[in-house]
């Protein structure tokens, strides 16, 4: 039996790259695909919605969302009240939102997915980092993208972070007396240290985590030069979310 999946956001980059992983894995069934843009009735045979409301009924496995930040908590929300398992790549989510869809999905019996990052490589780095901070209490993170991302900081920086305090004790950073002469010359404050986002054309999807100590520094990369390099993690995550029957925050938590 093949899985299906509803892709919405089909029209965006990430979107259009999971339709593709997703027509080329005998595993699974693309059913349906969502974007308020579209203006085709059908993709490949495939039916086109511009509402989501239009799926309420639809039979189908996975709901995958690539949409943007302000639509992706009632998407999700929308995905479990209607038997649908999420696997979420659209971040901008708070804290107690997560909490709330995680609730939901406990009642529902439904598994779910939403990673703020789907490359092996950009979990490896957070674990790493949180490792890190153990010995490395001093840090900074620098996270840049695309220009068109519409969030900042970035959730792969926001779980770094989290995960970051969960390891170290709480320290401020920097000078006492230090002063900006520029609002937001520093970044973002997050748990005593700071978050800065870079948006430039020609990127995709970086971050580094710079570590300093007395007399050496370590520093911690990782690169999407890609969108493919993304769909590694996507694929698992629609395989496991069928198996489950709650939703997590973290594609490390399915590995």
């Amino acid at each position: 039996m093949s899985i299906k999946v509803i892709v919405a956001g089909f029209k965006g980059k990430m979107g259009s790259t999971a339709v593709n992983m997703v027509k080329g894995d005998q595993e699974l069934e693309l059913v349906a695909l969502l974007d308020p843009f579209a203006d085709e009735k059908e993709v490949d045979g495939v039916p086109v919605f511009t509402a989501k409301e239009a799926l309420i009924g639809f039979e189908a496995d996975v709901w995958v969302d690539f949409t943007m930040p302000k639509v992706a908590y009632e998407n999700t929300r929308f995905a479990l009240e209607n038997g649908f398992a999420p696997v979420v790549g659209t971040t901008g989510f708070t804290e107690d939102q997560i909490a709330e869809l995680i609730a939901l999905s406990k009642e529902k019996g439904l598994g779910g997915l939403i990673a703020p990052n789907f490359a092996i490589g950009a979990i490896l780095l957070m674990e790493f980092a949180a490792k890190a901070s153990k010995y490395f209490p001093d840090l900074e993170i620098i996270e840049l993208h695309h220009d068109k991302k519409k969030d900042a900081p970035s959730g792969t920086a926001v779980k770094t972070a989290e995960l970051i305090r969960e390891a170290r004790s709480y320290k401020k950073q920097g000078a006492e007396d230090e002063e900006e002469s520029i609002a937001g010359a520093r970044g973002a404050e997050f748990d005593g240290f700071r978050i800065h986002s870079v948006r430039l054309p020609g990127l995709v999807a970086h971050q580094e985590v710079i570590f300093g100590a007395q007399g050496e520094g370590l520093t911690l990369r990782h690169d999407s030069y890609d969108r493919i390099s993304f769909m590694s993690g996507v694929n698992l995550g629609i395989k496991e979310v069928v198996k489950r029957d709650q939703l997590v925050y973290g594609l490390e938590q399915l590995l």
